[in-house]
C-alpha cells in the first residue's frame, strides 16, 4: 500500500471553496496542521470570521474529499475560527478590548439601520464571536429597548464604566444614562465628545467586534468615528427605493474618502410577502442594492424582506436572531454575518502590538 502524502492531502484541499472567502481552503490560508500517520489522517481548518453555524458541513466536505484519496481509511478534521485584529485608518490603532470595529451606517433614517445593527451583532455572536454593540445615536437611542436592556451601568473604578449585557451581547449607549423620555438638546461638539466618551471610557472586555450603529447621515458623528476611531470596516444599509439608495451613496463615498473599507451593502425591506395570500410584492422597488454594489465593486451581504415580525421582535426586546434562531430571516442576518466578517477577514491584518515601541533618548 502506498503511504499518502503531504500534496495529496493538499490537492484534495483545493478541491474544497470557502464561498465565503472566495477562494479555497489552501489559496485563502485556512489549511491549519496537516498530520499522517500511516493511512490516516488529520486536518486542521483554521477561518478568520466566525462561522460556527457551517462548521460541521465543512468539516463534512474536508472529510469527503480527503477521505476519497486512495490508501486513506479515516479522516478526522477539526474546524474552529482565529478572528485577528485588522488595519484601521492611518495614525490609528486598534483599542484596548476590541479586536475590529465594524461601523453600521445608512444614508437616512427609516431604512432599518439599527434593527440591522443588533441583529448583525447578535448574528456574529451566534456563530461564534465575542461582541459588543454600541448604540452611537445621540438624538435617539433604541438599544435599550431594542435588547430589553433596564438598569444603569457601573464603575468598579470610577473612571470606566461596564457594559450592561443581554443575549449575550456587551453592550452601551446613552439610553442607558438618561431616561427613555428625555431629549438630548446637544449641539454638535457635545454629541461627539459623547460618543468618544461612551467607546473610550467603557471596559469593553475581549471583543472581537464592536459593532457601532451610527445615527443616519454624514455629519458631525460620522465624521467624529471616521477620523479619531480606529474603524475596521463599515456596512451600508439601504432599501431599494431610489431616495434610500441616493443617501446611502452620500455615506459609502464618506467612508471610501477616510479611508475606511466597507465590507458590504445590506438592502432591507427588499421584498413584501403578504401573510394572508403569499403574494409577493416590491414595493419599494426591486434591484436597488445589487446595482449599487456592482456600481461601487462591493459586496451585497444580503437582502431583507418587510416584515412585521422583524419589528415586532425588535421593539420587544428580543430580535429575530435571539426570537427565532432557526427561522428564515435569523438565518438571513447569520449569512450577512459570515459574509462581513470574511470581508473583513480577508483585509490586512493590524500588526502594531506585535512591534516593539522604539524609544532613542539622549544619554
Amino acid at each position: 500500500m502506498s503511504e499518502v502524502s503531504r500534496l495529496q492531502v493538499e490537492t484534495a484541499l483545493k478541491e474544497i471553496q470557502d464561498p465565503y472567502v472566495e477562494k479555497d481552503l489552501v489559496s485563502g490560508g485556512e489549511v491549519g496542521d496537516i498530520r499522517i500517520d500511516g493511512d490516516r489522517v488529520e486536518v486542521d481548518v483554521k477561518l478568520g470570521y466566525p462561522a460556527a453555524g457551517t462548521h460541521e458541513a465543512l468539516a463534512e466536505q474536508v472529510r469527503a474529499k480527503v477521505g476519497a484519496i486512495q490508501g486513506v481509511s479515516g479522516v478526522e478534521v477539526k474546524v474552529e475560527t482565529r478572528i485577528t485584529a485588522h488595519a484601521v485608518q492611518k495614525n490609528l490603532k486598534p483599542m484596548e478590548g476590541i479586536k475590529n470595529i465594524i461601523a453600521v451606517a445608512s444614508g437616512k433614517g427609516g431604512v432599518g439601520k439599527s434593527t440591522t445593527a443588533v441583529n448583525l451583532a447578535l448574528a456574529l455572536a451566534a456563530e461564534g464571536a465575542s461582541v459588543g454593540i454600541l448604540d452611537a445615536d445621540i438624538y435617539g437611542p433604541s438599544l435599550p429597548r431594542m435588547l430589553g436592556i433596564q438598569g444603569r451601568p457601573e464603575s468598579q473604578d470610577g473612571q470606566r464604566m461596564d457594559p450592561l449585557e443581554n443575549h449575550g451581547l456587551q453592550a452601551m449607549s446613552i439610553g442607558f444614562l438618561i431616561e427613555e423620555d428625555t431629549p438630548m438638546i446637544w449641539r454638535g461638539p457635545m454629541v461627539t465628545q459623547a460618543l468618544e466618551q461612551l467607546l473610550r471610557e467603557t471596559r469593553w472586555s475581549g471583543l472581537d467586534y464592536l459593532v457601532v450603529d451610527l445615527p443616519p447621515g454624514t455629519g458631525d458623528v460620522q465624521l467624529t468615528l471616521a477620523q479619531k476611531i480606529p474603524v475596521s470596516g463599515a456596512v451600508i444599509v439601504t432599501t431599494p427605493q431610489d431616495i434610500a439608495l441616493l443617501d446611502a451613496r452620500k455615506g459609502l463615498k464618506m467612508f471610501e474618502k477616510v479611508e475606511v473599507p466597507v465590507l458590504g451593502i445590506v438592502e432591507n425591506m427588499s421584498i413584501h410577502i403578504c401573510s394572508k395570500c403569499g403574494h409577493e410584492e416590491h414595493i419599494f422597488g426591486e434591484g436597488g442594492g445589487e446595482r449599487m454594489a456592482k456600481d461601487f465593486g462591493v459586496e451585497m451581504l444580503g437582502a431583507l424582506p418587510l416584515d412585521i415580525h422583524i419589528r415586532e421582535q425588535a421593539d420587544g426586546g428580543t430580535p429575530t436572531v435571539i426570537a427565532d434562531p432557526d427561522g428564515r430571516v435569523a438565518e438571513i442576518y447569520r449569512e450577512i454575518a459570515r459574509r462581513a466578517a470574511a470581508r473583513l477577514a480577508v483585509q490586512s491584518r493590524d500588526y502594531s502590538a506585535k512591534f516593539p515601541s522604539i524609544v532613542i533618548q539622549n544619554t
